[in-house]
């Protein structure tokens, strides 16, 4: 008995003996930190020895300026006289230029009243009543604000830029949607175009195109064509296969599989993808008044100018009720596709845009006759006045002795020296080799190698780029307003998944949030908080915030609700639940959360180089006033490598996201 009892303690000797290899194994994380920990060990030394720490080595980088300037210059030179521009991108600027004036001069045809009753009619034909009183309502109230003309000058723009947005994504999905190899290929240049920031876009379209309506339509396809191409190649490659064999059984060629399955089978991915354009073209839009788009954007950078936040909120309303119009018409679209059809038969069918035409067109000459062109003046409530002074009073009661808090000029002081100064003084004081390796560790801990060495080499394109400084100063100020984004954005949604009336009491204020141009939100933060890099920080939180809150309510709320009673049942207390079931699994929400928050708030940090954030931002938009191409195209250049990075270091790959479910 005593050797049979034993005889067990050698197995579990020999495992002791082959532990840490078994623990390696079911911890890869652990396992891939060992290994780089290992190649750091042998290479780390190399390169301090060959390169030295501290920021990026001057022998590591690459000038640019002298070729993007020796461009800069041949562009200015034969901008009047080479074949190129007078024949090719002349042509294109007349056509974009015609295109909009026609656009103007049929909404100015039509009047106030004739515009408000064909949006009301077009959106009682797509989604009902209430729909119809909100299109109504929100294009009188723009006349109401007094912004009549520059709603429609911004109207026209966003028609004509829509239209070639959507016909250039939709070729651009169409290739990349039947072909692998075009997918491959346009994918990184699809997320290239979309991390750039928009102030980069602006310089070389000036160059080109010169200041005035072509080079702002033509930065608007730029920036919002990629939603609709990535969408459509979306739909078309995840048509359904039993749908596609069927009708390739039945002898259809190419083309008749493509208009009779694959397209009908995308339409919602389609209406999707025109949704996110139209949103993308409007928010360009207001960032191309910098290059003389006008219009209501115009207004928004007038008012940023003068810090005058009466005029930028008069301008600001219009913009963000043109969105909400757009994109509730949009969206009911796509959700009646494949739906019976409802409502009275006489609206149904092509019947139904025919009454609505009918309707337009005699109310529009109603209004012509009786001189209802434009908006009559005296019919105009003017709100700067009193925003302005409600301004003025927070400024004085709020900026500064504010009892405990201290006001908020205190709390931008406090947060710029206890927050975005340690961060910045660390990231630049640490050796650039550590900053890649730190990158490496995140990324391929959460990734594959792949994915760690796209980090890798995208901040290591930084350093090649000679910005590397100024980068980690960008890098500072997107941590820690993400963070703050992260930290009141999952509070709220939190408090939002666990009641509907929050939800429903925060859902116009996101909206409004969320629709806002970008602008609009540095008038009163520099207001209240001064001028600096913390006033651009605190306007990326408040524009990510909405986007935040959305996705992690949405998350919450989508838990299976049978694992929720289970926890329940087993008396699991609400914070409970919330740490061991609703985030877990709520986790691929949360992970696109913090993504968006990333993206955004990088969006916003850069445009608040206009506010005096300096860094990246700055270089960009120092580029597009003295027309520096190198200056501006080096830092967007940069912008882009950082948003690739923090994609790699905060999304896990198809392939870890399944190994660890």
């Amino acid at each position: 008995m005593a050797t049979a009892q034993a005889t067990p303690a050698r197995p579990v000797a020999t495992g002791a003996r082959r532990g840490p290899l078994a623990a390696l194994r079911d911890r890869p994380a652990a396992a891939k930190l060992l290994l780089l920990a290992l190649v750091a060990a042998v290479v780390v030394p190399l390169v301090h020895g060959r390169w030295g720490g501290g920021i990026w080595p001057e022998a590591l980088t690459a000038d640019f300026s002298a070729p993007l300037g020796d461009v800069t210059d041949w562009i200015v030179s034969n901008r009047d006289s080479h074949p190129l521009f007078l024949y090719f991108f002349g042509h294109i600027s007349n056509a974009v230029v015609l295109s909009v004036r026609g656009v103007y001069l049929v909404l100015l045809a039509l009047g106030w009243a004739g515009v408000s009753v064909f949006a009301a009619a077009v959106a009682w034909r797509v989604a009902g009543v209430r729909l119809a009183l909100t299109a109504g309502v929100s294009f009188l109230l723009c006349g109401l604000l007094g912004m009549w003309v520059p709603t429609m000058q911004t109207l026209a723009l966003m028609v004509v830029a829509v239209l070639a947005s959507v016909v250039l994504g939709l070729l651009l999905g169409l290739a990349a949607g039947l072909s692998d190899r075009v997918f491959r290929i346009l994918r990184p240049v699809l997320d290239t175009m979309q991390v750039l920031p928009a102030f980069a876009y602006l310089l070389p379209v000036v160059l080109v195109f010169g200041i005035g309506v072509p080079g702002a339509v033509l930065a608007t396809v730029v920036y919002a064509a990629p939603p609709m191409a990535r969408l459509t190649a979306l739909g078309l490659r995840g048509a359904d296969s039993g749908v596609m064999e069927a009708v390739t059984s039945l002898g259809a060629t190419g083309r008749q599989r493509l208009l009779s399955a694959r397209l009908p089978l995308a339409r919602k991915e389609l209406l999707l993808g025109l949704n996110q354009t139209i949103m993308m073209a409007l928010s360009m839009a207001v960032i191309a008044s910098v290059i003389g788009a006008g219009g209501l954007g115009d207004r928004v950078y007038q008012a940023l100018s003068s810090v005058d936040v009466g005029a930028a909120l008069a301008a600001g309303i219009p913009i963000v009720l043109l969105a909400v119009v757009l994109d509730r018409t949009t969206e009911a679209a796509g959700r009646r596709i494949g739906a019976e059809p409802t409502g009275p038969a006489l609206l149904r069918g092509p019947r139904g845009w025919s009454l609505a035409a009918v309707v337009t067109a005699a109310v529009a000459v109603a209004g012509r006759a009786a001189d209802g062109q434009v908006w009559p003046d005296g019919l105009t409530v003017a709100i700067a006045g009193p925003v302005n002074t409600a301004k003025d009073w927070m400024v004085d009661h709020l900026y500064t002795g504010v009892p405990v808090v201290g006001g908020t000029a205190d709390l931008a002081s406090h947060f710029t020296s206890g927050v975005l100064n340690p961060l910045r003084s660390g990231l630049t004081g640490l050796p650039w080799w550590s900053v890649l390796l730190i990158v490496a560790a995140l990324a391929w801990t959460i990734g594959t190698w792949r994915t760690a060495a796209t980090a890798v080499l995208a901040m290591a394109a930084i350093g090649v780029l000679g910005v590397w400084e100024p980068s980690m100063d960008t890098l500072s100020q997107v941590l820690a307003a993400v963070a703050v984004t992260l930290v009141i954005g999952f509070g709220v949604a939190v408090g939002a998944a666990r009641s509907e009336r929050l939800e429903r009491l925060l859902r116009p204020v996101l909206d409004v949030f969320q629709t806002m141009p970008q602008f609009v939100y540095l008038i009163p933060v520099v207001a209240l908080f001064g001028v600096g890099r913390a006033p651009a920080a605190a306007a990326a939180v408040v524009y990510a915030l909405p986007a935040v809150i959305r996705i992690t309510t949405q998350g919450l709320r989508g838990v299976d609700p049978a694992a929720m009673e289970c926890a329940r049942s087993l008396g699991a207390t609400p914070g409970q639940q919330l740490r061991q079931v609703q985030i877990p699994l709520a986790r691929p929400s949360l992970l696109l959360a913090v993504n968006q928050a990333v993206v955004l708030v990088l969006a916003v940090v850069i445009i608040g180089g206009l506010v005096g954030s300096g860094a990246l931002g700055y270089d960009v938009v120092l580029g597009l006033a003295q027309g520096d191409l190198a200056t501006g195209l080096v830092a967007g250049a940069a912008i882009v490598c950082l948003g690739l990075m923090l994609d790699r270091v905060t999304q896990p790959t198809t392939r870890r996201q399944r190994q660890e479910s």
